[in-house]
């Protein structure tokens, strides 16, 4: 009996979910980061700690 179709089908199952998951979080990243900007617009711009 071979594995190799259910481990490959594991395998694809997992790269897929994990790059749906990681699309989705950066695509929240964005969305909060422009929601962000339009409620504090210091948010833009970087803290400069020598001033």
């Amino acid at each position: 009996m071979n594995h190799l179709p259910y481990i490959l089908a594991s395998y694809s199952v997992f790269a897929v979910v994990s790059g749906w998951l990681a699309v989705g979080a950066a695509m929240r990243l964005r969305r909060a980061a422009a929601r962000l900007l339009v409620v504090d617009p210091r948010a833009g711009r970087r803290h400069d700690p020598q001033a």
